[in-house]
């Protein structure tokens, strides 16, 4: 009877890890965030395991840091989580949690020294006196530590227990070696991006800005763009375009599209809406179908007039005109169909007046658009953020468009300029 009774608990124990291995490895990949998917994994285990976990990070400089702390009574946990810094791992570096990133197999604590000792701080902060901590490596790249503890000095971790805890932190070294090698290609993705994107002439007096945001945790580049450059004739060329998809095709295209552009552009030196007519028949012969919005605008001064923009667009969204008096509209005159869908259809064209000291704001979809939103409430919402903004010096001009937006689902490009009060401005330095 003993022994029946002794293999029931053993099942039922088996079933209950089995439970619980099975919650980590959802909470750590049912989110994109690995920051979320940690601290769902630590609620888990502060429920089930432990009183108290940490997680812990080999940064790229070798310094560690507190991935995530959690205790099984959230009031033990500063509001801003634990800060303070951790110190840079070498071979001289004490403590349990620098012994197993040094790559010591699994420790069990049971006789913990005094927590005043270095690398024992949070167990001190904690009160931690059984603690199992646990190396987080991948293919014998060293990533971090994982750190279980207890306040009861008898309710030591049982063996089961501890293949468990070895078997979630196999999940979480796959988690955080993931996240880095994602971090990894987003950083070459965003570099080659930018790569692409053009230094702005410098103007005597006509202000010139652009920024480009890649899309909120993408890992790929894409097909927007901006350009600005001088024409022989004194003319400022503005470009400002979005191919279709979101991959290193459309980053290529786009890189393409819009150096021919720039030829097109100082070799003919026509009215937009024949440069534009050109890069659709350009861009037909090359790539077929691939689809891009573009715009093409000429900033001039005529002689005894006013700054004007003539422009033409190409399925691209209307810029947007501010006075320094707080007016704001869409120049929507020049609208014709995408780049890629008919060749033939001859493309609009527009002039509008640049009155002194406004702001023509050229932006890309990703600026307004949100999931399940309306575009229109977009556009209402960029125009007047751009109103409240008529006056300030165009790098806060963007900076705070952009911060107003917040995160994105996708690219955005954008390209501001303001004319000054009178007079054209031709040179560049």
């Amino acid at each position: 009877m003993e022994t029946d009774r002794s293999e029931a608990h053993d099942a039922d124990e088996a079933l209950q890890h089995a439970r619980v291995l099975s919650q980590a490895i959802i909470a750590i990949h049912s989110t994109p965030s690995l920051t979320e998917g940690m601290r769902r994994l630590s609620s888990i285990l502060t429920c089930t395991l432990a009183d108290w976990c940490a997680i812990d990070a080999l940064g790229g400089d070798g310094h560690p840091y507190h991935q995530v702390v959690a205790h099984r009574d959230p009031g033990r946990v500063p509001d801003g989580g634990f800060t303070e810094p951790l110190p840079r791992l070498s071979d001289e570096t004490p403590g349990p949690v620098a012994r197993a990133m040094r790559g010591s197999d699994a420790l069990l604590l049971t006789e913990l020294p005094p927590a005043r000792e270095s690398g024992l701080e949070l167990f001190g902060q904690l009160d931690g006196k059984i603690a199992m901590v646990v190396p987080l490596r991948v293919r014998w790249r060293m990533l971090g530590a994982l750190t279980l503890a207890r306040e009861d000095p008898a309710q030591t971790f049982t063996p089961a227990e501890q293949n468990l805890i070895k078997e979630i932190a196999r999940g979480v070294s796959l988690a955080l070696d993931h996240a880095r090698l994602y971090d990894k290609v987003r950083h070459i993705a965003e570099r080659m991006q930018r790569s692409l994107l053009p230094d702005l002439p410098r103007m005597d007096r006509l202000g010139l800005a652009a920024r480009y945001n890649p899309a909120h945790e993408a890992a790929e580049v894409g097909g927007d763009w901006y350009d600005a450059f001088l024409l022989p004739k004194g003319d400022l060329a503005v470009v400002i375009g979005d191919v279709a998809g979101h991959d290193l095709s459309a980053a290529v295209i786009m890189s393409q599209l819009r150096n021919m552009m720039r030829a097109l552009a100082y070799d003919r030196q026509e009215p937009p809406g024949e440069i534009l007519s050109r890069l659709d028949l350009v861009n037909d012969a090359l790539y077929g179908q691939r689809v891009a919005t573009c715009l093409y605008g000429l900033i001039r001064a005529p002689i005894g007039g006013p700054w004007a923009f003539d422009h033409s667009s190409a399925g691209h969204m209307p810029p947007l005109l501010v006075t320094r008096e707080g007016e704001a509209r869409y120049l929507e005159d020049s609208s014709g169909v995408l780049l890629g869908m008919d060749v033939t259809t001859p493309r609009p064209e527009a002039r509008d007046p640049l009155p002194p000291w406004s702001t023509l704001l050229l932006y890309t979809d990703g600026l307004v658009e949100r999931p399940g939103e309306d575009i229109g409430r977009g556009m209402d919402r960029l125009r007047l953020q751009a109103v409240t903004l008529a006056k300030a010096p165009m790098e806060e001009f963007c900076d705070e468009l952009l911060a107003a937006r917040g995160e994105s689902d996708d690219d955005i490009a954008l390209l501001a300029l303001r004319v000054p009060d009178t007079g054209p401005s031709r040179t560049a330095r």
